[in-house]
């Protein structure tokens, strides 16, 4: 997929100096997007490191027909995860991190629609907690542009996409798997926030601010006009 994802978007990576020290298992936590998320992290980690990289797919989506689940599992080491639960904190996934093999997840669990970003659920950081291993937080920038919500390809003219990779994070003593996972997120947001800012491309807030927006308009949609014009007062209408 490497040379694939090249030819239909230009990749931008920061942070290459935070991976010279990753070994061995652990877990890389970006924000999610859309389906151009997992091919082009899987393209900006060196191969070293991406060799192995087992990902998270949603077993509820990628594993209910054969035909897609086997290209999923084929090109990006994919295997089932439950979004409803925690049921692969003690099983697969951390099966797989006890045995050596990294993973990648998207702890917000689905893909965002509008660009912004949805607290971090627990169960990835709850994997790093009982396994010892560390999280990788990735920040993706410009994927929604490259790639809109419901495209099968990045749009023409190779977009540029950025992928910012953090310094890998523990958790500290004694901390729980939700305030890991939330201190995980802030990293994320703040790296992406930074990396746009510098590239021109939207803030988590102002991703927020057009979905609240667009919400609005909807609701004013649907609701239609719903105004009634008052009465002309008789004295004023008379004087008119």
């Amino acid at each position: 997929m490497r040379p694939v994802i090249r030819a239909l978007t230009r990749i931008h990576v920061h942070g290459k100096r935070n991976l010279r020290t990753l070994a061995g298992p652990y877990v890389v936590m970006p924000n999610h997007n859309g389906h151009l998320d997992t091919p082009v992290v899987h393209s900006s980690l060196p191969y070293r490191l991406s060799k192995y990289l087992a990902t998270g797919a949603a077993a509820d989506y990628f594993f209910t027909h054969w035909w897609r689940a086997a290209p999923t599992a084929l090109f990006f080491n994919a295997f089932p995860i439950e979004r409803t639960g925690m049921r692969n904190r003690k099983g697969l996934a951390g099966g797989l991190l006890s045995k050596g093999v990294p993973l990648l997840i998207y702890p917000e669990g689905t893909r965002s629609r509008n660009g912004t970003m949805a607290p971090f659920k627990p169960g990835a950081a709850a994997l790093c907690i009982s396994r010892h291993v560390p999280a990788l937080p990735v920040a993706l920038v410009g994927i929604r542009q490259a790639m809109p919500h419901g495209n099968v390809l990045p749009v023409p003219g190779r977009p540029e996409v950025h992928v910012v990779f953090g310094k890998p994070m523990w958790a500290e003593q004694g901390e729980t798997a939700v305030k890991f996972a939330e201190r995980i997120r802030e990293q994320v947001a703040t790296m992406h926030d930074q990396t746009a800012l510098a590239t021109g491309f939207p803030r988590i807030i102002d991703y927020q601010r057009e979905a609240l927006e667009a919400k609005s308009a909807a609701a004013d949609d649907e609701a239609g006009d719903g105004t009634v014009e008052p009465e002309p007062d008789s004295k004023s209408d008379k004087e008119s």
